[in-house]
């Protein structure tokens, strides 16, 4: 363990405060291209770009967490629109910088590249490398306000738009050490600038798991009435971490393995628990930094992982000289983990930091993840006894599936003459212009291929609900019918085959009712391409068509709906037409008539009824096998007028969870689930 946080406890923050001066904040360049293109420094300015200007803030005050200088950290989003955060760490240097003859904390706040990560003396581990970050927030913000307690003074100074409106002065007395950072974000930047208390709990919240000992705080004081404090503290870290992972699973042995080891001048720490389920769960992270594509650390660790398990297993007879080696993917069924290294100098790709590419750490990762994890298994035989019988039942079952694999998906399978007959495929052969509509059911399956567009357009129709690929291995997924339609449809193949450049089609669209059998439908779906397709969704290829609910017409005018809100404005338009078409004195009820029809078809009778007096018709859509081919292309599949939304996930851990509750064998989970969110329910069908 590194001193800094070995005896973090023990700290002379007096003496640090003296040696953590404005000779260790380097200048590297200006701040002005900030503004022209914030997404170079933030990723957008929607949502996630207006949350990544918290996460900016909070990764300096993580730094001083790590270096073991701040042990509290409060985050809150106040009444009028701003965002406060503070620690108590040692307070950003105030002493005029050498190089820019100006105050250390302007320096920072006003400089791209300015910091005290990048010479020696700042900080042994920083999150925020680039050092871009709070200059960033500050350049993006219509207003900030720094105050930093040092030297038993407050200093504080102001800036518009990245630029100070007054030199940094003492204010007054002021106790303790720390920096306070307060901006409100630039609404002439973002296109939103509502914050999402949820967003910023589950970010918290997984920052906390990984700097294990501080208190992180955040506050939610915009309504006054019901204001929100929430506090996150966690002595076990990723212990912790793993085992809130898995609450809602059934774990395949009782101790989580952990350790924390120093080597070279990184710090490791891995986490790992089995749990009875057939998905991998494994969050990475570099310095606090979620690396979403992973990196040396991750490949470190797999590798170890593997490697340990077929050695124990080899020693303790289990694995037989005849048997094959266990696979990567056997050993990582059903495993929850998490990798967490610190070090000095990370090589991230990129501001958004996705992957760490540092040599060194993989070896570093590698070699204490097997020594330590041999050690964990020789200690707890019944844990490993449990570990090593999940890893050879996953054995089995890829061996079977390989064979199943490789009778279904032979070579050529995938060629047009030897696709699913159900399909009606698009004559073009360019993917990034051909769609496929899964549609549920024959009748609206009929409706969707007589009203498409046969150049780029292919029709899936699926004849009832899919097989629950979460409760299922891919043996069992490759034999149902349904299943193997839709995957030989795609010819991106499945599990060790897949590549996704033999991708068929570049957009995908769930098409069914809006009921409650739809949603279902659609679950079952997104189910099935989370878990054995997730590149088709980071990639964005999945869509949900967005039928309309209600046709509403009145004379030779037909509007479609697709709420119950936008329907009701629809027949006020409607009805202030009629109304000034017959006079004043007309009232909207006799306006409106509600026609029930069969088969999506509006009688000749109804609609010369409606011609002649210049009432609102209002059909109620109940499934798209209700519309005929032209009003379902109209509404739902010319890319003119349709509506869809596309599919992504932005919290990897949480949608696992989500899935894992709700098509999972929990019942009693997803009961508590679905209870928390009822009131949430809009146009629900009972």
């Amino acid at each position: 363990m590194p001193k800094t946080l070995e005896k973090s406890k023990k700290i002379d923050k007096k003496a640090a405060v003296a040696e953590y001066t404005a000779k260790q904040i380097t200048v590297l360049e200006g701040l002005e291209p900030v503004r022209k293109r914030p997404g170079m420094y933030i990723g957008n300015t929607a949502e996630a770009g207006l949350h990544h200007l918290i996460w900016e803030v909070v990764d300096n005050s993580i730094d001083e967490a790590m270096a073991g200088y701040a042990t509290q950290i409060i985050v809150t989003l106040t009444s009028d629109g701003m965002v406060s955060e503070e620690d108590n760490g040692r307070g950003i240097p105030v002493e005029i910088h050498k190089q820019t003859k100006k105050s250390a904390l302007e320096t920072v706040l006003t400089k791209l590249h300015a910091g005290g990560k990048f010479g020696e003396g700042g900080y042994k581990v920083s999150g925020g490398l680039h050092g871009v970050g709070v200059s960033v927030v500050n350049a993006l913000s219509d207003y900030m306000r720094a105050e930093v307690k040092r030297y038993n003074k407050l200093w504080v100074q102001e800036y518009r738009r990245g630029k100070p409106v007054s030199k940094v002065k003492a204010t007054k007395a002021a106790k303790g050490t720390g920096t306070t950072i307060i901006f409100k974000p630039d609404p002439t930047i973002f296109t939103t600038l509502e914050f999402k208390p949820k967003i910023i709990l589950d970010h918290l919240r997984q920052q906390a798991y990984l700097t294990k000992g501080v208190k992180i705080i955040f506050v939610d004081e915009r309504e006054k009435k019901n204001k929100s404090v929430y506090t996150f503290y966690f002595e076990g870290g990723i212990a912790s971490y793993v085992r809130f992972l898995n609450h809602t699973k059934e774990p395949k042995h009782e101790n989580v393995f952990y350790t924390q080891k120093e080597a070279e001048e990184v710090m490791v720490e891995v986490a790992l628990q089995y749990v009875n389920e057939y998905n991998e769960t494994t969050l990475s992270f570099a310095n606090n930094i979620y690396t979403t594509e992973g990196g040396m650390h991750l490949m470190g660790f797999k590798t170890a992982l593997t490697r340990t398990l077929n050695n124990y297993a080899r020693n303790k007879g289990i694995l037989k000289e005849k048997d094959e080696n266990l696979t990567g993917d056997d050993t990582r069924e059903g495993l929850t983990a998490i990798v967490s290294v610190k070090l000095k100098n990370p090589q991230f790709e990129g501001q958004t930091k996705a992957k760490l590419g540092n040599a060194e750490v993989k070896s570093i990762v590698d070699t204490i993840t097997n020594e330590q994890f041999g050690i964990f298994l020789e200690e707890h035989p019944r844990d490993a006894e449990a570990i090593i019988g999940k890893c050879l039942l996953a054995a089995k079952a890829r061996l079977a599936a390989k064979t199943a694999r490789d009778t279904i998906l032979r070579k050529g399978v995938l060629e047009g003459f030897t696709l699913p007959g159900k399909l009606a495929d698009c004559s073009s052969r360019d993917a990034t212009i051909s769609e496929l509509f899964i549609v549920e059911g024959d009748s609206a399956g009929g409706s969707a291929k007589q009203g498409r567009s046969r150049e780029n357009q292919a029709i899936l129709p699926l004849r009832g609900k899919i097989l629950n690929v979460e409760r299922a291995r891919l043996d069992k997924m490759l034999a149902n019918n349904e299943l193997k339609s839709l995957i030989i449809a795609l010819g991106t193949n499945i599990g060790e085959q897949f590549n996704i450049a033999d991708l068929r089609y570049h957009k995908i669209v769930i098409m069914t009712d809006a009921d409650v059998d739809g949603a279902h439908i659609r679950t079952l779906l997104l189910t099935l391409f989370y878990r054995y397709f997730p590149e088709l969704i980071k990639n964005g290829h999945i869509y949900i068509a967005k039928p309309p609910l209600f046709r509403l017409a009145k004379g030779k005018e037909i509007r479609y709906a697709y709420t119950d809100e936008e329907k009701e404005k629809i027949i006020a338009e409607l009805s202030k037409l009629t109304t000034e078409a017959k006079g004043k004195k007309a009232k909207k009820e006799e306006l409106v008539e509600v026609t029930e029809v069969e088969e999506g078809e509006v009688s000749e009778e109804a609609e010369e009824t409606v011609a002649k007096t210049g009432r609102i018709s209002i059909q109620r859509y109940k499934g798209l096998g209700e519309m005929n081919p032209e009003q379902l292309w109209q509404t739902t599949m010319d890319p003119a007028t349709r509506v869809m939304k596309k599919i992504n996930v932005e919290d990897a851990a949480k949608a696992d969870e989500v899935f894992d509750i709700l098509m999972g064998d929990e019942a009693e989970n997803r009961k508590h689930f679905i209870e928390a969110r009822a009131k949430q329910v809009k146009n629900l069908d009972i």
